[in-house]
């Protein structure tokens, strides 16, 4: 029995989607445990692309459980159009699972999201994706939030969203100035969503437990990035949840001694969607080369994405707040054609040299990256399929980032397709 989490070590976007769908074909349970839908997965599966915020990837994998745990935030319309979408692709929601506990986006959530952000005037944004997230997570911190099994019971929801709507109309009246949310029209809309849902909700945590007594693989599938992490992350820049492994215990309700191996995702460059710093940020044509290979893009907003080189004081951070035991590099094929890679050893502030990732703002804006410069390759290496195929430069470019980052890659990856994800050591 092996109990693996999948995290990723940058600002999102590093293809923990197609690792979790690789390695869900050994495990029994794949489990999100934060997040919402503001986070997409992109999975390449029998040569068609599909999208997906809330599923984990294993449901492309019929005799898979998959399981959106306690720990997440839910827009049941969201997850209802989720559903369609991937049962309109023949795929089978038998095996999906919702937990109890988990806390529902209502639709006062998602309009404050727009008031508040828009509030705060474009040069101090931070750039949520305007889906609720954050005002659901304050509302569960505050002890007022709403959660799937409350969707069961009529008198239960009515007295919640009545309480809620109560203080919510009074920002809505008095300081946005936008017209009040009436309690009995969402009512009925989520009594009926909570009905739609019901043959799935369940105490996804005893399921976990018992799973894992039976010795059975289980694969936790983690949204976004460390360095969006509410604690760890690049604060104020950051999602409303813990996306490090931390967050795994507390967000799937298993205890933290169940987790064996945490396989930290990265791409062999980094990007950043939003507002935010990012020290190797390029802004020059090697950028948006990266960008136009690599089709960096936000699979929620559409966004063009931020690129930059790949930062090793960012990965060994997410690696020490993660306990990171595996490395997956992703997207090594978008650097081929570069006559030169850099990357960046540490940061130079003030003229010292800094390894470690600072949590002052203020800092990070003064801080310039220490670059280790290397030959790049001009080979097509998509059709690779063992480390040795790999052209010399990009063998040693994955080496360096290894012994930088200090832990084993056991997985590389040339291409969107399972085919081309190269295993060097195996997680299960």
């Amino acid at each position: 029995m092996t109990t693996a989490v999948i995290v990723g070590t940058q600002w999102g976007d590093e293809g923990k989607g197609k690792i979790t769908d690789f390695l869900a074909q050994q495990a029994s349970v794949i489990a999100r445990y934060q997040g919402g839908d503001n986070a997409g997965h992109t999975i390449k599966f029998k040569n068609k692309t599909y999208k997906l915020h809330l599923i984990p990837s294993g449901i492309f994998n019929a005799d898979k459980v998959c399981i959106l745990g306690n720990g997440m935030v839910i827009n049941p319309n969201k997850l209802l159009e989720e559903m369609d979408y991937v049962k309109g692709n023949g795929m089978s929601l038998a095996q999906l699972k919702i937990s109890n506990r988990a806390h529902v986006i209502m639709p006062y959530h998602i309009e404050l999201d727009h008031l508040q952000e828009e509030s705060k005037g474009k040069d101090k944004q931070i750039g949520t994706t305007k889906k609720g997230i954050g005002p659901a997570y304050s509302d569960k911190i505050n002890r007022l939030g709403i959660r799937m099994t409350d969707l069961l019971d009529q008198e239960v929801l009515k007295e919640k969203i009545e309480q809620q709507v109560q203080d919510k109309n009074i920002w809505f009246e008095k300081v946005y100035g936008v017209e009040k949310v009436n309690v009995e029209k969402v009512y009925d809309q989520y009594i009926e969503l909570g009905q739609q849902l019901k043959p799935y909700i369940t105490d996804t945590s005893q399921l976990l437990d018992k799973q894992i007594d039976q010795n059975e693989h289980i694969l936790f599938e983690g949204a976004q990035g460390v360095m969006l992490d509410i604690d760890q992350g690049t604060y104020p820049y950051v999602t409303s949840s813990n996306t490090s492994a931390a967050g795994v215990a507390s967000g799937s309700g298993i205890g933290p001694n169940r987790i064996e191996k945490v396989v930290g995702v990265c791409k062999a460059y980094t990007t950043r969607v939003g507002d935010g710093p990012f020290p190797t940020e390029l802004h020059d044509e090697i950028g948006e080369q990266i960008r136009d290979v690599g089709n960096e893009y936000g699979t929620t907003t559409g966004r063009a994405r931020r690129v930059g080189w790949f930062d090793t004081v960012v990965v060994r951070h997410s690696k020490r707040v993660s306990g990171m035991t595996d490395l997956s590099l992703n997207c090594l094929d978008v650097l081929s054609g570069l006559d030169q890679l850099k990357v960046c050893v540490g940061y130079d502030y003030n003229g010292e040299q800094i390894d470690t990732y600072p949590a002052s703002q203020q800092i990070l804006k003064e801080c310039q990256p220490i670059y280790e410069t290397m030959p790049g390759w001009t080979e097509d290496i998509s059709h690779v399929r063992s480390f040795e195929e790999l052209p010399q430069n990009a063998q040693n470019y994955v080496k360096r980032i290894e012994e930088l980052v200090g832990v084993t890659i056991s997985i590389f990856s040339v291409g969107p397709d399972r085919e081309q994800t190269v295993i060097l050591q195996n997680i299960y």
